[in-house]
């Protein structure tokens, strides 16, 4: 998986939620360090802070579905984490598969992994 935010307390809750033996997390700490880190090593998901300072998730989930409509990256299924209700409006809009809004609950984080993974599974499967 590759989280992209800037917030430690983000890091240790998405951690603590979705560790697990088979889990690899892979951190960047820009937006603009989504795109080179996708292209380096696919992961199985991304989940972006909806936050991140210099290159918001909005922006960063643009740059990624417009990279892969142009077929240099492949699509991979990306989780939002919102900071308010009003901005899941924004996170469709920017073709997010999922989103939650902040305070982050770890159950919901792990089910909503899990079915954006098993869906991204049956799809290329």
């Amino acid at each position: 998986m590759l989280l992209a935010t800037d917030a430690d307390w983000v890091v240790e809750e998405v951690a603590a939620a979705l560790s697990a033996p088979e889990v690899t997390f892979r951190v960047v700490r820009s937006g603009h360090d989504v795109r080179p880190a996708v292209k380096a090593s696919t992961p199985d998901l991304v989940i972006l802070d909806f936050q991140i300072g210099n290159m918001g998730g909005m922006a960063t989930c643009l740059d990624l579905r417009l990279e892969s409509g142009m077929g240099r990256l492949p699509r991979v299924p990306v989780l939002m984490l919102a900071d308010r209700e009003a901005d899941v409006f924004l996170a469709r809009r920017s073709d997010a598969d999922a989103w939650l809004v902040k305070p982050l609950n770890p159950l919901l984080l792990r089910r909503t992994a899990q079915e954006l993974l098993h869906r991204d599974a049956v799809s290329t499967g």
